[in-house]
């Protein structure tokens, strides 16, 4: 094991790319160990490519997908929890008997807590408590990633695992993966300005994303916007045809893909402490 470690839970194959494939990268390749953690292979998804997987495909091509993408970012190692899918709020697969936000708290919180005694990583990142958008898959694992952040150092919380060999670990730093209120918006209009005829949000969902004042670290891609890129295409199912990060100039995607939004959930931030890129910074190591 790297001396520095981060565990990502998530809800989706390309969740660890559109929101924080940059942060990913950029830890990665300066020798942070990164385990990630997804619950379900996006069978809900979209597929934009024609012919690139069916219905009944989707969640095995998603799979590859997800392994390439990790690759790609520099990923040490990542599994599946195999939940399905539940689909956005308020749609039939909220339904399904093994969709993802109908498995229970109990089952995934043990299992990310055995992950956190067993990986022993620093820092947790998830998606904040409103998963970006509403997402109910996105709100679950954040409800169960932050569950398991303050409970996994507890040696009464399932007291078996450490029968197994597993021992107590309290990680230093929970971050939530966040996104600025009406960031749709914006994005939308910076294409706009761009030449590309790209659509505006629905009136509900134009005001997805928390207000600017509650965001402590907006972390710029730099040199490793070209790898975040890299790895977003690896989803080549979910990425439309005329995906038009092909076609707009390099400020207005530095501008849209090469900026993400941080809140340190835990410890919270002193007042006027500045947020930092690096996750880890001024953290002990973790003893393996």
């Amino acid at each position: 094991m790297s001396e520095y470690r981060l565990l990502a839970c998530f809800a989706h194959p390309d969740d660890e790319a559109f929101p924080v494939g940059a942060a990913i990268a950029a830890h990665a390749s300066r020798g942070v160990e990164v385990r990630l953690v997804t619950a379900t292979l996006g069978e809900e998804g979209e597929i934009r490519q024609e012919g690139a997987a069916t219905r009944k495909t989707i969640g095995s091509v998603r799979r590859s997908e997800l392994a390439a993408s990790a690759q790609t970012l520099g990923i040490a190692s990542h599994d599946v929890l195999n939940y399905r899918d539940s689909g956005m709020a308020g749609t039939p697969p909220n339904q399904h008997p093994q969709a993802y936000i109908n498995a229970g708290d109990d089952p995934i919180v043990e299992r990310l807590i055995q992950e956190i005694r067993s990986f022993r990583p620093q820092v947790v990142l998830t998606f904040g408590p409103d998963g970006l958008y509403g997402h109910p898959d996105h709100i679950a694992i954040s409800r169960h990633a932050t569950q398991a952040f303050h409970q996994s150092g507890n040696p009464q919380i399932y007291p078996q695992q450490l029968q197994d060999g597993l021992t107590p670990h309290q990680p230093e730093r929970l971050m939530y993966s966040v996104r600025p209120r009406g960031f749709r918006t914006r994005m939308a209009l910076r294409l706009r300005e761009d030449g590309i005829d790209f659509p505006l949000p629905s009136p509900e969902r134009a005001n997805d994303g928390v207000p600017i004042e509650e965001i402590h670290l907006e972390f710029h891609a730099g040199g490793h916007l070209e790898t975040k890129l890299a790895c977003i295409k690896c989803h080549f199912t979910q990425l439309a045809q005329d995906w038009p990060y092909e076609k707009v100039s390099p400020e207005v995607t530095a501008h849209n893909m090469g900026r993400e939004y941080y809140v340190r959930a835990w410890p919270p931030p002193r007042p006027r402490e500045a947020g930092q890129e690096d996750f880890l910074a001024g953290l002990p190591l973790t003893p393996n």
